[in-house]
């Protein structure tokens, strides 16, 4: 399940994505607009700022901005920032692997080789996927409505 930290980054850096042409965006506009708890979303943009997505301006017309262009933010890299790994199991993560304590061998194991098909199938859509293409799929998507 996608956990409310990894929603609210995603959608933080979507509003940021469509305001790439203005000044920076104050947390309590982004906050207000998205339905976002404030002091929950200070948190997330700090870490997505320490991770190199977003810039900041401190004082009078401060604020956050993209500080990369929205199609070379992929979902994948927000959801390792916010929640870690993306394998559902330990032994399937490529970036945070841990042992199960309950197997007995790894290579013979069932349940890992599904959950390595299952991390390959989520990391291709996820590194495919950005924040431009997000936007893009909402356009059409209130387009078609």
């Amino acid at each position: 399940m996608l956990s409310k930290k990894t929603k609210y980054a995603i959608k933080a850096l979507v509003v940021l994505g469509k305001n790439t042409d203005k000044p920076p965006m104050q947390i309590s506009k982004i906050a207000e607009e998205e339905r976002i708890p404030k002091k929950f979303l200070e948190q997330i943009l700090l870490d997505l700022r320490n991770a190199g997505f977003l810039y900041s301006k401190k004082g009078a017309g401060g604020g956050y901005s993209l500080n990369k262009d929205p199609k070379e933010i992929f979902l994948v890299s927000i959801m390792r920032i916010t929640d870690g790994p993306i394998a559902m199991v330990p032994c399937a993560s490529i970036n945070f692997y841990h042992k199960c304590e309950e197997c007995k061998q790894e290579t013979t194991c069932g349940i890992r080789d599904v959950f390595i098909e299952v991390r390959d199938a989520t990391l291709k859509i996820l590194s495919e996927t950005s924040i431009a293409d997000i936007i893009n799929r909402e356009t059409t998507l209130i387009t078609n409505s």
